[in-house]
């Protein structure tokens, strides 16, 4: 029998040891589980062009606007591929047709005419208040869309004049919108500027301001609420507006919402409180849309606050 010396015995201890440890250490084979670890969110877990198809059915709580938004499509776009008239109001359940935006001659033409349909309706209108006598009995003025009412000696007067007038209908907007140029632009907050907008594929598609929850966030520029909701995947609260039909701006990540859908608001107007719904942290997400494409905001924000 082989008898072993102690310093033999030590190093036969210290195999034994250091093969249990390995055999332990290679018992865990399965990794962290995903979810105790932090990933981090990139600029694309946050873009809103997920509606890569050609058909989408909408949901509850989304706006024809909304829907744009997402997509980085000119809303008048899909209202025309969609036979939609203004106020393009649209139902859950609806498909939608979602295609490519058309080429710039077919935008061109459209844009064209729109404008010459404006001119002519202006020049109608006036012609035909030239044409009218005021009636001597009052009359209620009401907003277009709603019913006049009259007296029947006042209507017997106004049938045979609107019998010599022609058959097109004339239609108003509710509120003259502003030329591009004529648009008056104010920086929706006064908070540092966290992140600022990129050309890069994943990168900023607009400006975020850091501040305290409770900030006010302000209207970039007047115009008309049209979505308010959290609907959009990573934007939290959010609130749209349309400055006319080329510009809307958006303003994300909002703990208060301030204004409702179809209401008017005028720039510099305190439209929500900053939050940090849909963010890690409290902060204002600002976008600049011309005709659905995402813009540099700092090419018509004023140079100083």
């Amino acid at each position: 029998m082989m008898v072993l010396s102690s310093g033999a015995i030590k190093q036969l201890i210290l195999l034994i040891f250091a093969i249990t440890l390995l055999q332990a250490c290679s018992g865990r084979s399965a990794p962290a589980p995903v979810d105790e670890l932090y990933t981090g969110k990139t600029y694309r877990d946050f873009e809103p062009n997920s509606l890569n198809d050609k058909e989408y059915e909408v949901q509850r709580g989304e706006t024809l606007y909304s829907i744009a938004f997402r997509a980085n499509m000119d809303v008048q776009d899909i209202a025309q591929i969609n036979n939609l008239q203004k106020p393009y109001t649209i139902y859950p359940g609806q498909k939608l047709s979602l295609v490519s935006k058309p080429q710039y001659g077919a935008t061109s033409a459209r844009k064209a005419q729109r404008t010459t349909s404006a001119k002519q309706n202006n020049k109608t209108s006036n012609n035909a208040q030239n044409n009218i006598k005021t009636p001597v009995a009052n009359t209620e003025q009401k907003e277009y869309g709603q019913k006049t009412s009259t007296k029947k000696t006042v209507a017997k007067q106004t049938d045979k004049r609107r019998k010599r007038q022609p058959k097109q209908q004339i239609k108003r907007p509710e509120v003259d919108l502003p030329s591009n140029d004529k648009i008056v632009w104010r920086w929706p907050s006064s908070g540092k500027v966290l992140a600022d907008f990129s050309l890069q594929e994943q990168g900023n598609k607009g400006i975020d301001f850091a501040g305290e929850r409770g900030d006010s966030v302000n209207a970039a520029a007047a115009g008309k609420v049209v979505y308010v909701g959290n609907a959009l995947r990573g934007f939290g609260n959010l609130i749209i507006l349309k400055h006319n039909d080329d510009f809307i701006t958006a303003y994300a990540h909002n703990d208060k919402i301030l204004v409702k859908e179809q209401e008017w608001v005028d720039v510099g107007e305190t439209i929500a409180r900053m939050g940090d719904s849909g963010s890690p942290r409290v902060k204002l997400h600002f976008e600049v849309r011309f005709r659905g494409k995402s813009v540099n905001p700092r090419h018509y924000l004023p140079r100083s606050r």
